[in-house]
């Protein structure tokens, strides 16, 4: 009987084929499209150059974690990083370089800490004002500007910059719509974010939606999402703010600049709801004793 080896030409024939193309790549793509003993130097301080098959497993890796936990901000952070390359943080930074103040912030380069930030200062200006909204959204929900994460895993330096002013600039899209960071507010924001700035984190990030209670979940689907939708497509892209100089500039003034609408009150809605729950949990409490006393 004739041994079969055709099979074995051809699986020849297509290793020689791909390790032909592989040597056809650029030569920084090539070294990290299947080599890890050689990885190329840092571009910036705290840069780590990954393999393709490194990028994909850390955007797996990072997506099943911070949906098992979603305060794993470093998991998000991650997730962000893996997933916004080969297109959308180009995107993002050409959107950038489009507009005379996004041009301004590439060059300038700012970093919102609390070094950078005096919280002080943004606490004693008048109400209303884009910074006491700011200090007064990062008290009520026990932040702080230096709780996000340094960007790592971006290899061009401006674009790693661009992701690193949308992660420090993320609290001032909370600030002026007044959403807080409870998972059903953070869901709203990122797909406020979403529509805005098309990062596919921002969109992975709403499968945690199956976190939330039956109430909620109809709630963000009837309420939240829609308005998220259509203020994060009308809106000006909010990564050309350049957030410093609009600290003492009022806030309603830089919404209808945006064209961003000021979402329903969700701390509110959820307030009138828990107090609703509790009269009426006290209510069948005092028929159940009243009932019980009589004998019935």
């Amino acid at each position: 009987m004739r041994k079969r080896t055709r099979p074995a030409v051809m699986n020849g024939q297509i290793s020689q084929r791909t390790f032909q193309r592989l040597l056809a790549l650029p030569p920084p793509l090539r070294l990290r499209t299947f080599s890890i003993l050689n990885r190329p130097p840092p571009n910036y301080a705290g840069h780590v150059p990954l393999t393709l098959v490194e990028r994909g497993a850390l955007a797996l890796g990072s997506a099943f974690g911070s949906l098992r936990n979603p305060h794993r901000h470093d998991l998000i952070a991650s997730l962000g990083e893996a997933t916004a390359k080969p297109y959308f943080i180009s995107r993002l930074r050409k959107a950038m370089l489009a507009n005379p103040t996004g041009r301004r912030i590439l060059r300038d380069k700012p970093r919102i800490t609390s070094q950078t930030m005096s919280l002080e200062w943004l606490r004693q200006l008048p109400d209303n004002t884009v910074g006491r909204a700011y200090a007064a959204w990062l008290d009520r929900e026990g932040v702080t500007p230096d709780t996000r994460d340094q960007v790592r895993y971006i290899d061009d330096p401006e674009e790693a910059y661009v992701m690193q002013r949308y992660r420090e600039t993320h609290d001032f899209t909370h600030a002026i719509t007044g959403l807080p960071v409870i998972i059903e507010g953070e869901l709203a924001v990122k797909a406020f974010e979403f529509a805005n700035t098309l990062l596919p984190m921002t969109a992975l990030s709403l499968v945690a939606v199956v976190r939330l209670k039956a109430a909620e979940r109809k709630r963000f689907f009837e309420t939240y999402l829609p308005w998220a939708v259509s203020n994060g497509l009308k809106a000006e892209e909010v990564v050309n703010v350049y957030w410093e100089e609009e600290l003492e500039t009022d806030v309603e003034v830089l919404r209808a600049r945006l064209g961003i609408e000021v979402p329903p009150d969700l701390r509110e809605i959820r307030k009138v709801l828990r107090d609703k729950n509790k009269a009426d949990m006290a209510a069948r409490d005092a028929k159940n004793r009243l009932g019980a006393g009589m004998g019935v």
